[in-house]
C-alpha cells in the first residue's frame, strides 16, 4: 500500500475534520489542509500532492478560479483534482469536467468510505 499525501481546500472546519479524520482511518493517507484557495495553490506547489480535493464554493477565490490557476501552472497542472460540492447536477458535473476535474463527489458525503470512493475514481488501491 502506497501512502497518499491528500491536499484539502475547503474552507468548512467541520468538511475539513470529517475528510481528515475519514480518509486517515481508512487508507491511512495523509491529508493537509489549506482553508483558501490562494493557501492550496501554494500548499500544492511546494508539496506536489497526489490528489486535490478541492470546494467549488469558498469566499474569496473560489474553487473554479483556484482549479484555473492550479492547471495554468506547470508545477500542478498534473495533479488530478476531484471538486467537494453541494451543487452537482448532470449538467453542472459536466461543466465542471469539461474545466479539467477527474470527477465530482457530492456533498454530503460518507467520510468512512470516501478514500475507497477516490480509489475507484483515481484507481489507487487501498
Amino acid at each position: 500500500m502506497t501512502k497518499k499525501n491528500i491536499l484539502l481546500i475547503d474552507d468548512e472546519e467541520t468538511i475539513q475534520e470529517v475528510v481528515q479524520v475519514g480518509i486517515s482511518i481508512e487508507a491511512g493517507w495523509q491529508v493537509e489542509i489549506a482553508s483558501s484557495g490562494l493557501v492550496g495553490i501554494d500548499l500544492a506547489q511546494n508539496h506536489q500532492p497526489d490528489l486535490i480535493l478541492l470546494d467549488v464554493m469558498m469566499p474569496g477565490m473560489d474553487g473554479i478560479d483556484t482549479l484555473s490557476h492550479l492547471k495554468n501552472n506547470d508545477k500542478t497542472s498534473t495533479i488530478p483534482v476531484i471538486f467537494l460540492t453541494a451543487k452537482a447536477q448532470a449538467v453542472e458535473k459536466k461543466q465542471f469536467q469539461s474545466l479539467g476535474v477527474v470527477d465530482v463527489i457530492t456533498k454530503p458525503f460518507n467520510s468512512m468510505t470516501l478514500a475507497s470512493q477516490i480509489a475507484k475514481i483515481l484507481r489507487w488501491e487501498i
